[in-house]
């Protein structure tokens, strides 16, 4: 019996993708099967399976997690969820392709190897001058895979891409979604409405181009996309699951219904922030005033410090500028910091 035929035949029994993605890192060869209800499964590599049910369908959908290899709780939903389709279940209504993005760095227990793999998208991963490396590699490699399923849906098909994460942080908005720059495009309240779902009223609109999987698939592909941070970072075994089980049973309907009907559209259900400005670390001595425990959404009185970069000292310009993804440790040229303000829905969203 060959290696590929060993693994699918596993596979099939124990539903168990993500220790098998773990156990081949950094590449896993290509298989396929056919589930007893007739979905077709295929491994297109390690932390890579798609599932096309046999249906007419109208969604292509890809859930990506483990992008960085520390945020558990959204592994652990993929792969429950993975579980569940293979056992039958859950019965898929639409295409589905499921991404565990850095295998070797769930097995460290770290965001990353060598190099934070959400840096490093949309054409990011080959830069003249830079080395490569596996991580760079595997975002060349994850950015084909996503273009490969959307190339084989059937014409006019909607497509989202849902890439979630846990935050270093603890945050005053538990749960938080990044609306990714969408180049003069409005905001779409239905996105919205999938997100209030998911027990995610707290919203970020980018105003810029970015590096990150879930801008990637919006900007090349047209996906409805977000990133999607569910809660913080905690080890394995210690999520408690039932703070995520809006998302998981949102994420269910999505890819096991025809259609999902979700409540009418109430702006004040919503917490809506638009990037003020990023700041970036530029040199080796940088710093936050604030402790390592201070919160995303924390805001800052205008005039008060929010970082030290070298000799330049760097202070909220306006009142109530609030701090999203402080990490003073980034790699220098790489954002330290994203600051926030309070907006309202209005003519930019449809």
């Amino acid at each position: 019996m060959s290696a590929t035929a060993e693994y699918i035949n596993q596979l099939k029994q124990d539903g168990d993708f993500l220790t098998l993605s773990r156990n081949h890192e950094w590449h896993l060869e290509a298989g396929q099967f056919t589930l007893n209800n007739n979905t077709q499964v295929t491994i297109h590599d390690t932390g890579v399976i798609e599932f096309e049910p046999d249906c007419i369908t109208s969604k292509n959908v890809v859930l990506s997690s483990a992008i960085h290899g520390n945020e558990t709780a959204p592994i652990e939903i993929c792969d429950e969820l993975i579980k569940q389709i293979i056992s039958g279940q859950l019965e898929l209504q639409q295409r589905v392709l499921f991404i565990f993005g850095n295998p070797q760095s769930i097995n460290i227990g770290k965001r990353f190897v060598e190099e934070n793999l959400n840096r490093l998208f949309n054409g990011h991963h080959t830069v003249d001058g830079i080395a490569m490396n596996d991580e760079r590699v595997r975002a060349d490699k994850l950015e084909q895979y996503v273009s490969d399923f959307y190339a084989r849906s059937e014409q006019g098909t909607y497509r989202c891409h849902y890439d979630l994460h846990t935050a270093i942080r603890g945050s005053k908005n538990e749960k938080f979604a990044v609306y990714p720059f969408l180049h003069g495009k409005p905001w779409k309240k239905s996105q919205l409405q999938f997100l209030l779902s998911c027990g995610v009223n707290t919203v970020l609109m980018m105003k810029s181009p970015a590096t990150t999987f879930s801008y990637y698939s919006s900007f090349v592909h047209g996906a409805d996309s977000f990133t999607v941070e569910l809660g913080q970072v905690k080890p394995f075994g210690e999520n408690d699951m039932s703070r995520f089980a809006k998302t998981k049973q949102t994420l269910t309907a999505l890819i096991s219904q025809k259609e999902v009907k979700y409540p009418e559209f109430n702006a004040s259900d919503f917490e809506l922030f638009s990037v003020h400005r990023t700041i970036n670390r530029t040199e080796q001595n940088f710093s936050f005033p604030f402790s390592d425990d201070a919160e995303n959404f924390t805001g800052f009185a205008k005039g008060e410090l929010l970082a030290t970069d070298g000799d330049n000292a760097i202070y909220a310009d306006v009142e109530g500028e609030a701090i999203i993804f402080p990490n003073a440790q980034v790699a220098i040229g790489q954002r330290a910091l994203l600051t926030v303000v309070p907006m309202q829905v209005d003519s930019r969203f449809s």
